[in-house]
């Protein structure tokens, strides 16, 4: 059955919402001393949203220009994408971190007319270069008046947009009529984990049918209370935008990640949406308090665990759970769970995580502290939320059932097809590229692997591209245990697995240096740096006695033999993650040659 999506386009998706909730909360930011929040309703936002796309079109900007953001996640940044759409224009999204010369390419590759610059620093990522901007605008701080292309601040921006609508109060509306679902909404470039991004362009129909079918699934409810702090330039933060407005959710905006444990406990939301490392940060920050200091309140705490993982398999099983095992839960969460319960505002209705794989141990975790994750999938290429798990109908180990009336069917060779409203209209500039995405019947080819349940819950294996063939000939799946290794030591930051046309398997391990920093204190290793306790014997034994934990869980071909713990975390600008947190493979193995070189040298270990 088709889904019924009520609306042309982003701009008349706004501005019902602005009509029928004028005074409704829409969004909030954190007042200058972080105790508080100050909400703007749905009039402001509409108000602000409108000056600033009259401001556009005084600047030249029509129907599917392109425009770029190159900020971080906050408040100006929805203004300006739903000013950009209003105006009819195209947003075009860059990282702040990413580098001069890949900001650059974006903005060229995409024609981008005008540029919104968070601050000057990252203005100053396109001085020099030879761009079709016309004009640049500043977020924060002010504009260079000698700079060419000219600058301007977003509040002159702003008052020139108003000083159109009182000579035209109509325009912006007039503007919403001719845009239509098939236009272009957004142009992303795919952070990709090879190669140049390319870039992929939804469109207004597609992020429509995003916002209605989310509203479907229980993860948004209009009195939910959602603290967003998701990089905006990544589809699954746009995504979550087109559901905020159809639905009217609340929402907190906040992309500062140092501040999110603290502005949690002030914002207290019921509903948070994150890429899986947020998630892990939380299980090593736990885990590693809880086990600490050893003795009774470990063993509390290994109790309270088993006690509510006993509890969630009977939930997953379908049967019930007695009552003596309720009356248990009870104790444990009220001597263990509550704790991490504050720790994420006390009032967590539920948790999404996408982007990237979740690891089963560590959703089972969540699950057993009674702070259910919703995994979900995606792609860019799809318009961020293709599949995710229903609240209370969760499957753990998988990443949930299609929205919507999205097709979905796995090909011969295991990889995941789809087909819906939903799907890119192709890849900026790049006709072969775009062919050979889709089948012939009009399938998106995703690259990921996978399989569908007798109930069409989805469970994702791995990147099509990312699957290890070693030289004995055996297929291993790296992230499944990349995953299980991090659920397993909660010292991790991150774990890349290497045995491709290798004799067998070994694994790249980066420590989390706040974890790795806390459990040296007190030993022989209290005081020195994370390069020190990485070499240091003491850790290597450390971590040598969580890959045996790791390997009894493994088929023998999977086993890890060896490891090399970085001396440093991979990172962004090195090209080793992608904005995302996905692992450039390529990249890690190109700079980590001599470690991984190292740990083959001279060895005849058998698979």
């Amino acid at each position: 059955m088709a889904l019924e999506v009520p609306y042309r386009s982003i701009p008349d998706m706004l501005l019902q919402r602005v009509r029928k909730t004028p005074e409704d909360k829409a969004f909030a930011v954190p007042t200058a001393d972080d105790t508080g929040i100050t909400w703007l309703t749905w009039s402001q936002i509409g108000e602000r949203a409108k000056a600033i796309a009259a401001g556009l079109a005084e600047l030249g900007i029509g129907l599917e220009d392109r425009v770029s953001i190159l900020s971080g996640t906050r408040i100006e940044w929805i203004l300006a994408d739903l000013g950009i759409n209003l105006a009819g224009g195209a947003t075009t999204t860059v990282y702040p971190t990413t580098e001069p010369e890949d900001a650059a390419f974006i903005v060229a590759d995409s024609g981008s007319k005008v540029l919104f610059a968070e601050n000057p620093r990252q203005a100053l990522k396109l001085s020099g270069v030879e761009t079709s901007l016309t004009h640049l605008v500043v977020i924060d701080g002010l504009a260079d008046a000698s700079a060419q292309p000219p600058q301007l601040t977003l509040a002159e921006l702003e008052e020139r947009g108003r000083a159109a609508l009182a000579t035209t109060p109509d325009l912006i509306e007039r503007i919403a009529d001719g845009i239509g679902p098939d236009n272009i909404a957004t142009l992303i470039y795919t952070s990709g984990t090879t190669g140049r991004p390319k870039g992929v362009e939804l469109t207004h129909g597609g992020w429509c049918w995003q916002g209605v079918a989310q509203s479907g699934v229980g993860l948004f409810e209009p009195t939910d209370l959602q603290f967003l702090w998701l990089p905006l330039s990544h589809s699954f933060g746009k995504s979550l935008t087109c559901g905020i407005i159809h639905v009217g959710v609340p929402t907190y905006v906040d992309g500062r990640v140092d501040k999110l444990v603290d502005m949690l406990s002030v914002v207290k939301p019921t509903l948070m949406c994150g890429a899986p490392r947020i998630f892990e940060k939380v299980y090593n920050k736990t885990v590693t308090t809880a086990t600490g200091s050893g003795g009774l309140k470990t063993k509390i705490f290994h109790w309270a665990v088993a006690t509510g993982k006993r509890k969630v398999a009977l939930e997953q099983a379908g049967k019930p759970v007695p009552a003596p095992l309720k009356a248990q839960y009870a104790l444990a969460e009220k001597l263990v769970f509550s704790k991490l319960q504050q720790r994420l505002g006390g009032r967590m209705r539920a948790l999404v995580s996408g982007s990237a794989p979740l690891s089963r141990d560590i959703a089972e975790f969540f699950a057993a502290a009674n702070l259910p994750i919703m995994e979900g999938y995606g792609l860019t290429e799809a318009s961020a939320a293709d599949f995710c798990n229903r609240h209370r109908k969760i499957k753990i180990g998988t990443v949930g059932q299609p929205l919507g009336d999205l097709e979905c069917r796995i090909d011969a060779d295991g990889e995941i097809l789809l087909r819906g409203r939903t799907v890119m209209r192709g890849y900026h500039n790049l006709p072969k590229e775009t062919a050979e995405a889709f089948t012939e019947d009009g399938f998106l080819r995703t690259g990921d692997i996978g399989e569908l349940d007798a109930d069409n819950y989805l469970k994702v294996t791995d990147r099509k591209k990312d699957l290890v063939k070693t030289s004995g000939g055996k297929y291993i799946a790296p992230s499944a245990i990349e995953g299980m290794f991090k659920a397993v030591c909660p010292y991790t930051s991150q774990a890349v697995v290497v045995g491709q046309a290798r004799n067998f398997v070994t694994m790249l391990i980066s420590l989390d240096e706040e974890a790795i920093v806390a459990w040296a204190a007190g030993g022989p290793l209290a005081g020195r740096s994370y390069e020190e306790i990485a070499v240091a014997a003491e850790t290597q034994k450390l971590v040598a006695d969580y890959i045996d934990q790791l390997n009894a869980k493994l088929n023998r071909w999977e086993t890890v033999k060896k490891f090399a713990i970085l001396p440093r975390d991979l990172s962004i600008e090195r090209g080793e993650i992608t904005p995302s947190m996905k692992i450039k493979r390529r990249s890690v193995e190109a700079n980590f040659a001599d470690e991984i070189d190292k740990m083959y040298a001279g060895s005849l270990v058998q698979m």
